[in-house]
């Protein structure tokens, strides 16, 4: 049978689409190309929609809801100035139509002209039925210039209309969030759940307030109840089971995490997760068995290799865990926190100049905590490199001004070079700040104990 372009009983997409495949010139109303222009549009599919905007606007030229959706279309390619001009002559045939105001409040946006976008759709306010949605737009306006409590309250506006509107409720807590106010977070929420007893959505957001308020009970009673609301609801139990964990409940937890796996597809959360419990619980052979499942659903999780190896450090199995940092490395060459580990297994091994370039790599990659600079600095000693030493001390003095255990190693390293006056300045620094670590200098530099200059500087300051 064939397919009837015309016939009316056929839907407007399948319709449409036929018409492409067959390059037949089909006719369809207004309403029909808003239907396929709408559909294509949710759906992202922008190369279609731009033929069935042309085709619409060759049938339909004076629609002003498929200018509309032209304009749309413009402004999504970038094409402000012919949006804009469209828009302006839609606007002088329907000055009172909302979705004029939106769109030029969509170019004001794009162009990061956020105040003029907040004033039009405070305009198109006033004009639309559809009110819910304009707030919500509103809201993400305020979110972009980063003015979280105007946009928390249109958000609010927004769900005060439509309670279904979940995105909105999360940009609410977003921005409770970002403004620290946890307990109003939890009394915005606990209001919400008055009208809505049985959202699960709500229920999760409380639950995770009260954890991080370190209010643990309260947070597993809010996780059980979004639970009760939908007992497939994943987040859920992957909460609750954080909670339990917090509680030392890991059998409890494990219970939960498990529960994930059998409503969903796995996740390398749940598996660490569950390899931590059982870590806990003594269970080293299950540990490690999900610790290892957590990398092979996710290799690009360092935790989960992390995890391994300070597992295996932890057995005193330094080779088995320099191997697995080894293949972490592998995977993300770029991680400060695998150079560390890489460099203190490979220090607890003696192999020192491998010790050296992880520590160095650390550093080069971000990681400017103190025992790296330090770690680096006697791994540098042992082998020889005195210079290296002063150079990856005074780069470390620079974020750690004064810091005691850098300045007593660094006199020692300059004695050694014979530069005596920087090594008195940074003696007298040290000893002035404590006296007592003078230790790092008897262990470092035994030598210097003995030298004049060194004794005196000691006598002075103790």
């Amino acid at each position: 049978m064939e397919f009837n372009l015309n016939n009316d009983d056929d839907l407007s997409i399948e319709k449409f689409e036929l018409m492409l495949k067959t390059n037949e010139v089909g006719f369809f109303d207004s309403d029909e190309f808003e239907e396929i222009i709408e559909h294509y549009l949710e759906n992202g599919k922008m190369a279609l929609a731009r033929k069935a905007i042309h085709l619409a606007m060759n049938q339909h030229p004076s629609s002003v809801n498929l200018k509309l959706f032209h304009a749309e279309m413009l402004i999504f390619d970038d094409k402000f100035e012919l949006a804009h001009e469209l828009l302006d002559e839609l606007h002088e045939l329907q000055p009172h139509n909302s979705e004029i105001f939106i769109q030029k409040a969509n170019i004001f946006s794009k162009t990061e002209q956020h105040e003029k976008a907040i004033n039009l759709l405070n305009d198109a306010l006033q004009l639309t039925d559809d009110k819910a949605d304009v707030y919500n737009l509103i809201g993400m306006e305020f979110l972009f210039i980063e003015d979280y409590s105007s946009a928390k309250l249109n958000f609010m506006q927004c769900l005060e209309l439509d309670d279904t509107d979940y995105s909105a409720l999360y940009n609410i807590i977003y921005c409770f969030d970002f403004l620290q106010e946890n307990q109003q977070a939890i009394d915005f929420l606990n209001m919400f759940l008055n009208k809505n007893p049985y959202c699960e959505v709500a229920w999760h957001q409380v639950g995770k307030q009260y954890f991080d308020l370190k209010m643990y009970e309260k947070s597993l009673a809010a996780f059980e109840f979004a639970i009760i609301s939908d007992d497939h609801f994943v987040g859920a139990y992957l909460e609750k089971g954080k909670v339990l964990e917090k509680l030392g409940r890991y059998n409890e937890a494990i219970e939960n995490y498990q529960i994930t796996l059998e409503l969903d597809d796995p996740t390398s959360f749940a598996y660490l997760r569950l390899g931590k419990c059982f870590n806990k619980l003594g269970n080293s052979e299950l540990a490690i068995k999900y610790f290892k499942k957590t990398i092979n659903e996710d290799p690009l999780l360092d935790k989960g290799w992390i995890s391994i190896v300070d597992y295996y450090s932890k057995q005193l199995n330094y080779p088995k865990a320099l191997s697995y940092i080894e293949k972490a490395i592998e995977v993300d060459g770029e991680n400060a926190l695998y150079w560390t580990r890489y460099a203190h297994l490979n220090k607890r091994l003696n192999f020192f100049e491998e010790a050296e370039y992880g520590y160095r790599k650390a550093i080069e990659l971000g990681n400017y905590e103190q025992e790296t600079w330090l770690s680096r600095a006697d791994i540098l000693l042992a082998l020889g490199e005195t210079e290296a030493v002063v150079s990856n001390l005074n780069y470390g003095l620079e974020f750690y001004p004064q810091q005691v255990e850098m300045e007593y190693r660094i006199a020692g390293a300059y004695y050694k070079l014979n530069q005596k006056v920087k090594a008195r300045f940074h003696l007298q620094n040290a000893l002035k700040t404590d006296p007592e670590y003078i230790i790092i200098l008897e262990e470092l530099f035994p030598e210097l104990m003995k030298e004049k200059e060194v004794k005196d500087l000691i006598a002075r300051y103790s």
